[in-house]
């Protein structure tokens, strides 16, 4: 693949459209250089894109952001991003003992802990109830329909939420605040059996996130349910669990074969050192949503019938790839990449085209694709979803 220069955003060069063979030409402006710094790879498409792919990419620092006492949040819905269909994303930051209110939703809620703890409450349709500490590489899964709440601890926290739905917004919810704020005062008072002056400070509207002091700890904040707790964990351990190793980097997954609450999103943690890439692959179950944590990325998706179309990710960018299209991931960075896969799926699964290979006739893919023995020979029947070979990585210049 051709690849255009790569200047830092220090870098006083201004990047141009122009390809190594010659195409396109200068752009006089009026531009936004650091944006096309940022994008070399759409400011300068490979030779081999072709045809009209959607937009893919989408950053959460051009969304609108949510500010509260106590937090903020910002999301990504198909109204940013049309093409994400089957998820959408919420980034939210709480300050310590800033609380997300008591709420539910028609969707399920999967989260991945970016930075500091934040304890966690639900209660189960049995009256079961779950109240847990998480931190940093954790995990929580709410399934639809089922209240939970949200709280900063000492530190704070900040932290990915992604919902089955692509076109949810969290800022619409079902909050326990919006519900008694509508909720005839005389009713609330037949509902609770206590005088409705007890109602006289209740919110006007949904609060959403508010500030209030850093709760105790687990222990002290202990409610016995006479039902018991949760049979299933609402939490996992995503970073504490141990990595499939590869050349150039590691995978988590956590789906509902480790993670057994988790019926609705499957997810992966991937870590791409620098001069490596996730394989070339496919995902045979849904579309796939992204979540870029640290370093840099390109992503071409082949969408079949010769379209195809690169894109470059950062840190803080959602990414997307629709039901089946091919792709890779690489590291076009000095850092080690990390981003999450997520998908609308009770499992994670994904087909590699070099697996794929090394299992079919070898005469059948020689003649199909005109190679000789040394592709063929270099071929794996063990799929390795991070690849780095000594010779041909990629390093940015």
């Amino acid at each position: 693949m051709e690849n255009p220069p790569r200047h830092g955003l220090n870098d006083d060069r201004v990047p141009q459209p122009i390809r190594s063979d010659g195409a396109g030409a200068t752009d006089l402006g009026p531009r936004d250089i650091m944006r096309d710094k940022e994008n070399p790879d759409m400011l300068v498409p490979p030779s081999t894109d072709s045809g009209l792919l959607p937009n893919l990419k989408f950053s959460f620092s051009d969304t609108h952001m949510q500010l509260n006492h106590g937090g903020w949040s910002r999301e990504i819905t198909v109204r940013d991003l049309p093409i994400a269909t089957t998820l959408s994303g919420v980034n939210m930051r709480l300050t310590p003992g800033g609380v997300r209110e008591l709420h539910w939703h028609q969707q399920a809620e999967w989260a991945y802990m970016l930075l500091g703890r934040a304890r966690i409450t639900s209660v189960d349709q049995a009256g079961r109830n779950f109240i847990a500490d998480v931190g940093e590489g954790d995990l929580w899964y709410f399934p639809a329909g089922l209240p939970h709440s949200i709280q900063g601890l000492e530190e704070g926290c900040e932290f990915l939420l992604v919902f089955d739905d692509g076109s949810f917004s969290d800022l619409n919810t079902l909050s326990i605040s919006d519900w008694f704020a509508h909720t005839p005062k005389d009713v609330l008072s037949a509902n609770f059996g206590v005088p409705v002056s007890a109602f006289d400070s209740i919110p006007s509207g949904q609060v959403y996130i508010f500030q209030d002091t850093v709760p105790g700890s687990l222990e002290s904040q202990k409610v016995q349910s006479p039902y018991g707790t949760v049979p299933l964990s609402f939490t996992h351990r995503l970073l504490a669990q141990p990595p499939i190793k590869l050349p150039g980097g590691s995978v988590r997954i956590a789906d509902s074969s480790n993670f057994p609450i988790s019926k609705k999103i499957a997810a992966a943690l991937v870590e791409v050192e620098p001069g490596a890439m996730r394989e070339l692959h496919w995902h045979p179950n849904n579309d796939e949503w992204q979540y870029y944590l640290t370093g840099q990325a390109r992503m071409t998706v082949f969408a079949g019938n010769g379209n195809a179309r690169t894109f470059d990710y950062r840190a803080g960018d959602v990414g997307y790839v629709p039901f089946a299209m091919g792709h890779y991931i690489q590291n076009t960075g000095s850092q080690s990449l990390w981003f999450l896969e997520m998908f609308k799926s009770d499992r994670f699964v994904d087909i590699s085209l070099n697996q794929w290979m090394a299992l079919s006739p070898r005469q059948l893919v020689q003649d199909n694709l005109q190679v000789g023995p040394e592709l063929l020979n270099a071929l794996r029947k063990e799929k390795w979803p991070v690849v780095k070979y000594p010779g041909f990585s990629y390093y940015p210049k």
